[in-house]
């Protein structure tokens, strides 16, 4: 990718890429490749711009109450779907520089989150 003009990648979310997230985004700063990551924790230790769902106290009280609900009886193969309803959008503008990429005001205004 690094040899490629306009080359980059997206990280899912993924519990094993996860727990390699300084060598994920250490990888993408020495190539030079931009990225973009699914949690703040990338972001947070040099990722260049994350966005996904925000893992906050709302998620988790939907969880609590399916947990309730199978306690009482409900079949987990009957409970519906869900999916989330806040998302985060997290910027690194220190990765930014380094990639010589600016970063448009209209964006980081949107941002939950600039890290400088």
């Amino acid at each position: 990718m690094a040899e490629q003009p306009n080359g980059g990648f997206l990280i899912p979310p993924d519990l094993t890429i996860s727990t390699l997230r300084d060598q994920v985004t250490a990888l993408a700063a020495r190539h030079a490749v931009p990225a973009i990551y699914s949690n703040r924790l990338y972001v947070v230790r040099g990722g260049l711009v994350s966005y996904g769902a925000e893992f906050g106290g709302e998620i988790f009280r939907r969880a609590a109450s399916y947990v309730d609900r199978i306690l009482r009886g409900e079949k987990p193969a009957d409970l519906p779907i869900q999916q989330p309803t806040k998302y985060r959008l997290d910027i690194n503008l220190k990765a930014a520089k380094a990639l010589g990429l600016e970063i448009p005001p209209s964006v980081l205004v949107m941002a939950d989150e600039v890290i400088e």
